[in-house]
């Protein structure tokens, strides 16, 4: 009888506590990142705006060429299509998630995954935006990047991501 009661008393509180981790994890303020003190902007250009493409294309012709020594390239792309747009939720990174085929210069098609994500950009634009408007307290707009190139693209072409850096296929750079 003793050990029914104490098996029913670890039950209740295990389900107590699962109770509590949930509403706990639910109860973090869900604020879209529009509306932030420091807010994005959530505009990027679509997943095939030549631009994209074309960084995609050159990174990936310069990694393969410096890094892996293979000469490898991107010739085209088709089927260029969107998988998700701010799938992780609104109070995040604004992201657009992208798929598409590429023709590569050895007579394969690789499928290719890429986010275009704003202030992803490896020049600093964002930490440069932060403390330009923390000075200013936010009155200058003109200190506001253009929304046409603070954007970045992280991209994996699948089969070629030699060290797995995104897992299996790419998983990693999907939705």
């Amino acid at each position: 009888m003793r050990t029914g009661i104490i098996g029913l008393l670890a039950g209740l509180c295990a389900l107590a506590g699962a109770a509590t981790v949930a509403s706990i994890a639910n109860a973090r303020p869900l604020t879209p990142a529009e509306q932030r003190y420091l807010p994005w902007q959530a505009l990027l250009p679509k997943c095939d705006d030549p631009s994209v493409l074309s960084f995609v294309q050159s990174r990936f012709e310069q990694r393969e060429s410096y890094y892996w020594k293979s000469g490898l390239g991107i010739q085209g792309f088709d089927k260029v299509r969107e998988t998700g747009f701010r799938s992780t939720g609104l109070d995040y990174i604004p992201r657009r998630y992208c798929e598409a085929r590429a023709a590569m210069n050895d007579s394969r098609t690789r499928a290719v995954y890429y986010a275009v994500g704003e202030d992803m950009d490896m020049t600093g634009a964002d930490a440069i935006r932060s403390v330009a408007q923390s000075v200013t307290l936010g009155l200058w707009p003109t200190l506001n990047p253009s929304p046409l190139n603070n954007w970045g693209v992280d991209w994996c072409v699948v089969g070629l991501d030699r060290n797995y850096a995104y897992g299996r296929n790419c998983k990693a750079a999907r939705p």
